[in-house]
């Protein structure tokens, strides 16, 4: 095979893996995505071996390094570009976002896949193309708790619009579908190779049947599943609110008195006395709340004379808050040196409820975007911890919570989960507001300006309904700019706000409190390959000793 139709295959990889990320696309060009590269290692992994027999002893450094080499510039290419396709908007929040993400997504992929090429060649088809799935599993779910990260384009978030194929989610979450890309694509890759080799029908009747039953068999549960599945009438009028409030003048530009008025003004024309919850933006609220002065601020109090006049209804809104530490053995790891004192105060990205009573609950978002929200590794860093603080504690990173919390209704108890903007693209992270917190409903509080009018922003709705499935919990969306949206149980979208448009949504979502399997075992799928992973590597590093001996 030439170099230039190596080169086009990895690039006919990389674009058929960006396709479902679009709004347009569908997850079903996953299952052949990695098809085009699996042929190029194949005819590299040939190359070595035919290089292997010949080769003298003398040359056999130079071979392995021109090996690997080979492997990884072609990996990297596909790798490289998937990624800048369906990440490159977010240059517009921070210019060297493309290429931090080329370089950590990129290069997370590239090592996996690498890995796969060298046990393969070691261990064979049969462990290596296992070892293929394995990896890519693993990779997956410790990627989605390493402390630089950035799991927007898992593969099994590919199906984000397709969710009538993957109610099954319910059962295994995003994992689930990743590990039926790589399984496809492997079987699809054998049955190409196969006919490739003899094209009968006859010969290649195992595989096909293989790949016909292994795509086929979950979609049709999963149409069934779709179709049948009920809602358990319960219901809820949830009114939703996008203030659409540009997120580069919102912070200081455009006053917090007048940023309330917009948000008040759309909610007067939506809420009804029926109405049970208003759902508004993250860090909507976000000029100076103390937090040990919450209830004197003069915007909460504002938007408690509003709902004075609708007792029956709870707002569910974001606010960017503080807290002052004056005693040092409260000091936070987070916790950075308030002006020119010995006190030290915490920055949150917080959610609060506000209802008939006077008692505000609050939740601390914990899961944080990397560079932005906390710095990783800090603790390898800690030597720069003066020099950062004294140039505005951005080392310190905003303060978290140890635990996801629900905010109960003061009139039955129902409670609703507040997913604050990037922790919706965890799904296990998200489920433990449903198993650990009992949250009936979720709420997404987000703002997705800041890459304007990008796949970005679309990208992240459509992530919500995957969380409705695997969690099985009607979903309520607001984003100050983006699209706030509506979701049912099924993952289906029922309404939504487009983008940079000032308006609201007014809907009923029945609440539910049954438990999915998912939401009890979680990422059980990504532990298991993790321990898989362990072993075939210890085995294909002592199966070349052993072969070396002998």
């Amino acid at each position: 095979m030439k170099r230039t139709y190596m080169l086009l295959l990895a690039m006919l990889s990389a674009l058929l893996l960006s396709i479902p990320f679009f709004q347009w696309g569908t997850g079903l060009f996953l299952m052949v995505a990695f098809v085009p590269l699996l042929f190029v290692e194949d005819e590299i992994a040939k190359r070595k071996a035919a290089k292997a027999g010949k080769a003298t002893k003398a040359g056999k450094a130079e071979r392995k390094k021109n090996r690997s080499a080979s492997m990884i510039w072609y990996a990297l290419l596909t790798f490289a570009v998937f990624v800048l396709l369906t990440t490159w908007w977010i240059y517009w929040a921070t210019p060297l976002g493309p290429l931090a993400s080329v370089i950590v997504n990129g290069g997370y992929m590239t090592l996996t896949f690498l890995v796969f090429h060298h046990v393969r060649r070691r261990l064979g088809d049969r462990l290596g193309y296992a070892s293929f799935v394995i990896f890519w599993l693993a990779f997956e779910f410790l990627y989605l708790r390493a402390q630089i990260n950035f799991p927007w384009i898992l593969l099994g978030n590919g199906f984000a619009n397709d969710v009538m194929l993957i109610q099954w989610y319910e059962w295994t979450g995003v994992l689930g579908g990743s590990l039926w890309v790589l399984v496809l694509n492997i079987l699809i890759f054998k049955l190409v190779k196969g006919w490739l080799a003899e094209r009968s029908f006859a010969a290649n009747k195992s595989r096909i049947g293989w790949v016909v039953g292994i795509l086929a068999i979950p979609m049709l549960f999963s149409i069934v599943r779709f179709l049948t599945y009920e809602e358990k009438e319960d219901p809820y009028e949830m009114v939703v609110l996008q203030p659409n409030i540009d997120p580069f003048k919102k912070f200081g530009v455009i006053s917090q008195s007048e940023q309330t008025a917009y948000l008040l003004h759309l909610a007067d024309s939506l809420v009804t006395p029926e109405t049970d919850y208003i759902i508004g933006p993250e860090t909507f609220i976000n000029n100076n709340l103390w937090l040990s002065l919450i209830q004197e601020h003069p915007d909460i109090l504002k938007m408690r004379e509003f709902l004075s006049n609708f007792p029956n209804a709870k707002l569910v809104i974001g606010a960017s808050t503080r807290k002052l530490y004056k005693d040092p053995s409260k000091f936070t790891s987070s916790s950075r040196k308030y002006r020119d004192t010995t006190f030290r105060y915490d920055y949150f990205n917080t959610a609060i409820q506000l209802d008939s009573t006077e008692k505000i609950p609050i939740y601390h978002k914990s899961m944080l975007v990397t560079g932005v929200e906390k710095m990783p590794h800090k603790e390898l860093l800690s030597f720069l911890e003066n020099l950062v603080v004294e140039l505005g504690g951005t080392m310190r990173g905003n303060g978290t919570q140890e635990f996801r919390d629900a905010f109960a209704s003061p009139q039955d108890g129902t409670r609703v989960g507040p997913v604050i903007c990037w922790e919706s693209v965890f799904g296990e992270y998200v489920s433990d507001y449903v198993g650990e917190a009992g949250a009936n409903f979720l709420f997404i509080l987000t703002n997705d300006g800041w890459w304007k009018n990008t796949p970005g922003h679309r990208q992240h709705n459509s992530f919500a309904r995957l969380r409705a499935i695997e969690t099985r919990r009607s979903i309520a969306r607001s984003a100050n700019t983006g699209i706030s949206s509506l979701i049912d149980q099924r993952g289906v979208e029922l309404a939504h706000i487009g983008w940079w448009k000032r308006s609201g949504l007014r809907g009923t979502l029945n609440k539910n409190d049954k438990i999915t399997f998912y939401v009890k075992h979680g990422d059980f799928l990504g532990r298991i390959a993790v321990l898989l992973t362990v072993i075939l590597l210890l085995y294909s590093f002592v199966f070349r000793y052993i072969k070396e001996k002998t």
